[in-house]
């Protein structure tokens, strides 16, 4: 058995900024990272590999690179959490003790949770960005016309505006390529709105309707048939006798149960149903009733568990309403670093507060983008320098080269570096 003062599991985003700005504080700590794999990946770029317009390979790097000097890397992975014996199993390297565990292991895929969805996907018309964007953009070459349908599921999900940043990519690839004029673009959500940010969705709401997006919300997915190339949605508003006198002729909308709509589809991009990883799931750090079931229960604000006191949690894993992304990472990593070293000090936990602050890039079109910004409750909290100069509700060419050339590089050379 062996023992770690700082145990971090998860050598993503997440676990790489904690790691490199804690032992930035104190070289002097001793941390490890359990983490197995060997490559690290920029996802945020993934939703332009899809589109065609980045290199996949570009996005990939050796993990060992990014992890810090003086840390020790367990290349491993957790398969059981004990917080009341500060102890975690795994697969092969026994059992690891703690005296305090920051957990960061980001989240799996599940697209067993949707009947029909691991058989058909990345396979023929059936895409997504967050497993294989290469496959994202031969679907989109090969795109001849009909129903191109962009949904996602009622689940969490990293990222929650890259189901639509691809359908805007997209819609724009199907004009460039000529058979814009014979296909449906379809985005349908199990949300209420297209965005929660009033002044982001006002702009998103005039780019759909000005480039003729078929918008569908409470559509939330529960079926698909790959052979027939339909997906089933049911419609969750409910008012769904009113509704289904009014099913969409434009995209051959029917009836299929008695809440339910099916859609053909000529290509589908999906983002897939998300979880937690089953070591979180399984274990007493998770919550395990409400809408944060199966995530990491931590107070909000100071990222400290509820329950167990020398345990934090950030980024993808963590129970908090905002969304997951590597801009919340940026805000919090310092909140769970500054309270963490704080309580190792003084055995109260410190004072910095983490306010839910998110950003989700919006990419409307092959130029252009909004930088939406938000914290807690959908309030904007857009940053006050680039908001003098540019107003980051809009579309604009200057938040699009930012994407594409500033934040993969603030990413690789701050970020994961504790620098940012």
């Amino acid at each position: 058995m062996s023992h770690s003062q700082i145990l971090i599991i998860g050598g993503g985003t997440a676990g790489i900024t904690v790691a490199a700005q804690l032992i930035r504080k104190d070289k002097s700590l001793n941390i490890s990272i359990l983490e197995p794999s060997e490559k690290h990946y920029y996802q945020p770029a993934w939703t332009l590999v899809g589109a065609g317009t980045y290199k996949f390979e570009d996005t990939e790097r050796s993990e060992a690179r990014y992890i810090p000097k003086g840390v020790t890397w367990v290349k491993d992975k957790a398969t059981e959490l004990n917080p009341e014996k500060n102890m975690v199993k795994t697969a092969k390297s026994g059992d690891i003790t703690y005296d305090f565990l920051v957990l960061a292991p980001g989240l799996i895929m599940a697209p067993e949770l949707l009947p029909g969805l691991s058989e058909a996907m990345d396979k023929g018309v059936v895409c997504s960005n967050y497993t294989n964007p290469n496959h994202t953009w031969e679907v989109l070459q090969n795109f001849k016309g009909g129903n191109a349908v962009f949904t996602q599921p009622t689940t969490p999900i990293k990222c929650g505006g890259a189901p639509q940043k691809i359908m805007y990519l997209a819609e724009e690839y199907f004009r460039k390529s000529g058979v814009r004029d014979k296909t449906k673009v379809i985005f349908a959500t199990p949300g209420t709105v297209i965005f929660g940010v009033e002044v982001f969705a006002k702009t998103l709401n005039k780019i759909i309707a000005d480039r003729d997006i078929i918008l569908k919300t409470f559509y939330a997915p529960v079926k698909i048939d790959s052979a027939k190339q339909e997906i089933t949605f049911k419609y969750i508003k409910g008012d769904f006798d009113e509704y289904s006198k009014k099913l969409d002729a434009r995209i051959m909308e029917k009836m299929s149960g008695e809440t339910e709509i099916t859609i053909h589809y000529d290509m589908l991009h999906i983002a897939p149903p998300q979880q937690a990883p089953d070591f979180v799931r399984n274990s007493t750090v998770s919550m395990k009733e409400g809408p944060g079931k199966g995530w990491v229960d931590v107070d909000i604000n100071t990222l400290q568990h509820l329950r167990f006191p020398n345990v934090f949690s950030l980024g993808d894993v963590a129970a908090l309403p905002t969304a997951k992304t590597g801009a919340a990472v940026r805000k919090q990593a310092p909140v769970v670093v500054g309270n963490l070293l704080h309580l190792m000090k003084t055995k109260k936990v410190g004072d910095m507060k983490y306010e839910g602050y998110s950003s989700c890039p919006l990419v409307t079109g092959y130029s252009k983008m909004v930088l939406a910004e938000f914290k807690y409750d959908n309030v904007r909290d857009s940053d006050p320098l680039i908001s003098t100069f540019v107003d980051t509700s809009k579309e604009q060419y200057s938040m699009w080269l930012l994407k594409k050339y500033v934040l993969p590089r603030m990413y690789w050379d701050m970020m994961l570096r504790g620098r940012a």
